[in-house]
């Protein structure tokens, strides 16, 4: 008897994981509930056939599952949630119509696929994202205690920078609020405190981290490079091999610009929207050092370019797409020292 040859689209949820199962032919086998459990799933699964490959969404929790079928044997690849939504052929969303979808777009071959990366990667990027969130925590914090200033049309000492020592100083001591506004004025500050301790405690686990990595440090050697531009490229791009060539690379990192043509016309139309914007942030501020610090081949590139006429912000995002692309080849497993 021969044996049938299915695909397996997994919809995802915390307690439950909606699973169709469709042969090679697009007919459906079975499209039912299941217990979010890795055996579970494969003992009901391998009752209709041999599993050719499955997907899954990509979302909390989603990768973990991915990586115990990966480890039963499975073929089983992330699906970009976004590109899923925009194939559907119908504005309703139900778990079974999810997992009918990806089933179906696996067995043609037309999933749009994420990288499922390694658990540990998976640890480090909520790490360097935990850290990304204090950050932001702070930056609302510092633009509260600049309103109350405004409120209060209250003006920095002159010749103090705001947030230096002297300035904070004035801040606590010095500045002429009433006592509503006193009290309001306190509490930002001792939130400020509390959300750089946090930055600081967090930025002791990574430093951690890079200890125990050899592509963290490789990353750390290179000039204008700093620790958070170092995990933040590790986590989120994870390996460099996994990319054909720099271009595709700089793409994924959102550092190229979107074409806009039409018939006869060619125009950029600023940086592509793609990519983690963590990851774009800190490339471009990389580059920005690399233009106005760090003498080099970079900023004689931007020289160049700025000798044409060009933009400075259009000059930095054409050094980190160049860099990007440089970086790629720098960063292949046989240029890296253990």
């Amino acid at each position: 008897m021969a044996i049938v040859k299915i695909f397996v689209g997994l919809d995802y949820h915390q307690d439950s994981v909606q699973v169709c199962i469709m042969d090679e032919l697009g007919k459906q086998l079975c499209n039912r509930s299941l217990r979010n459990d890795a055996p579970t799933i494969l003992r009901v699964v391998e009752c209709f056939g041999q599993v050719q490959a499955a997907a899954i969404e990509a979302c909390c929790g989603a990768a973990d599952l991915a990586q115990e079928l990966v480890e039963m044997g499975w073929s089983i690849s992330l699906a970009h949630p976004g590109f899923v939504a925009r194939m559907k052929q119908n504005p309703d969303k139900t778990d079974y119509a999810d997992a009918q979808l990806l089933a179906d777009l696996l067995r043609v071959g037309y999933l749009p696929k994420v990288w499922l990366a390694p658990e540990p990667l998976r640890r480090l990027r909520r790490l360097v994202r935990h850290r990304q969130q204090l950050v932001d925590q702070r930056r609302g914090i510092k633009l509260r205690i600049r309103a109350l200033l405004r409120e209060n049309r209250l003006k920095s000492p002159q010749g103090v920078n705001a947030w230096t020592k002297a300035w904070m100083g004035w801040l606590r001591n010095e500045a002429a609020l009433k006592e509503e506004d006193r009290w309001l004025m306190d509490e930002h500050l001792e939130l400020l405190d509390f959300s750089t301790q946090k930055i600081d405690r967090t930025a002791k686990q990574l430093e951690q981290w890079a200890d125990q990595d050899a592509m963290i440090q490789k990353l750390l050697s290179m000039p204008g490079v700093g620790l958070v531009t170092a995990v933040t490229m590790r986590a989120e791009i994870g390996q460099f091999d996994r990319f054909k060539n720099g271009k595709q690379l700089s793409r994924f990192c959102g550092v190229t610009p979107r074409n806009a043509s039409s018939g006869q016309r060619q125009a950029d139309a600023g940086l592509i929207r793609a990519g983690n914007p963590q990851l774009r942030r800190v490339l471009i501020e990389l580059a920005h050092r690399l233009v106005c610090r760090i003498e080099g081949r970079w900023s004689k590139l931007a020289a160049r370019m700025l000798a044409t006429g060009k933009k400075k912000n259009i000059v930095v995002a054409a050094v980190a797409n160049r860099y990007v692309r440089w970086l790629y080849h720098q960063m292949q497993p046989e240029a890296l020292v253990v």
